[in-house]
């Protein structure tokens, strides 16, 4: 659905949108293309609207549209290039095909991040958890399921995350080079662990790195399915939750990205007060594609290096960005050879 008028925003017009913009009746983000109705008050009137209407909302034009409606959506996209945030250089169809596609997930993702914004960190990883947790239970996270067939979860050849002290250094590394340091329960408890037992000495420093190809490719897709009540999912989160041990200690920790980094592979990471990352390094969020969200404290994590609005784009869209336009946008905070 396309809006270049304001005016279809506001007054019983704007009412009547909630029910014909729902993706229950129509499976696709709310497009605003502004032509008409820009004065001041139709546009103050237009973002209240928009910020509640239960679908995802892109709004598209020059960068030059008023912050209030930028304000009110979850998406901003351009032609023009490298704009400024929260801008995007994108196309709308990339949005369209993939909220058509996972119409729930894409909404339950932009509902959150809309939600979470004065949320303390601790608060909006409860709330992402929360979401996670529904989208476990929903026919389309079941479908993939059903598409991905029985999982086949590789054994453990050795502690998933190796450690050692230099001096007042703790160096971290997972260490599944085999399975592509994809973070499994195992996995997530041994860094959980370490990063508490750290958490006792404020003089330590903390480095975390990944042995293999790459960082970590993200949660092991093969364990995926195996809670299957999604309450339990959910206290296993708040429990162990590998973003908010890292928050915990994130001042003293250094983490070094390289190769592709998925889903897991840069939430945590982005917890870090530094983030350095291999020129040839990747990131992507795969989670929409699923009928997920991100789980391991992305919503929280890469919004607040990003803003909510590209985070939405990057979540929304599972585009891959590389390591120049991670650093440009914040995800990573230099870039190094690794």
């Amino acid at each position: 659905m396309r809006i270049t008028d304001l005016n279809l925003l506001v007054g019983g017009v704007g009412d009547a949108l909630r029910e014909s913009s729902s993706v229950l009746n129509s499976p696709e983000p709310l497009v605003v293309d502004p032509e008409n109705g820009l004065d001041d008050e139709t546009v103050r009137r237009a973002a209240v609207t928009l910020a509640q209407l239960p679908a995802p909302t892109v709004l598209t034009g020059p960068v030059t549209l008023p912050t209030e409606l930028v304000a009110a959506v979850d998406m901003c996209l351009t032609s023009v290039p490298d704009p400024p945030r929260p801008w995007v250089h994108g196309r709308v169809d990339e949005v369209e095909e993939m909220v058509g596609r996972q119409a729930l997930a894409a909404l339950s993702l932009v509902v959150l991040l809309r939600t979470a914004r004065s949320m303390s960190t601790w608060e909006a990883a409860a709330a992402e958890s929360a979401t996670y947790a529904m989208l476990l239970g929903s026919a389309p996270f079941h479908d993939w399921l059903d598409r991905r067939g029985p999982g086949h979860l590789k054994p453990h050849r050795r502690p998933p995350v190796a450690q050692d002290r230099a001096g007042n250094t703790l160096r971290l590394r997972f260490d599944r080079p085999e399975a592509r340091n994809a973070i499994d329960s195992a996995t997530r408890d041994a860094l959980v662990e370490a990063l508490q037992v750290a958490a006792w000495d404020p003089a330590l420093l903390i480095e975390l790195r990944g042995n293999g190809p790459c960082f970590s490719a993200g949660g092991d897709t093969e364990e995926f399915g195996t809670v299957r009540d999604p309450a339990t999912a959910h206290a296993v989160r708040l429990t162990r939750h590998p973003g908010l041990a890292l928050d915990a200690v994130a001042s003293r920790v250094t983490c070094y990205l390289h190769g592709t980094c998925v889903g897991s592979g840069i939430e945590i990471p982005a917890f870090a007060a530094s983030v350095i990352a291999d020129p040839a390094t990747t990131f992507r969020l795969p989670e929409i594609a699923m009928g997920l969200i991100p789980g391991a404290g992305g919503t929280v994590s890469i919004t607040r290096r990003i803003g909510r609005h590209r985070a939405a784009w990057l979540a929304v869209t599972g585009a891959t960005i590389d390591a120049s336009m991670a650093r440009l946008w914040g995800l990573v905070d230099r870039e190094e050879p690794q």
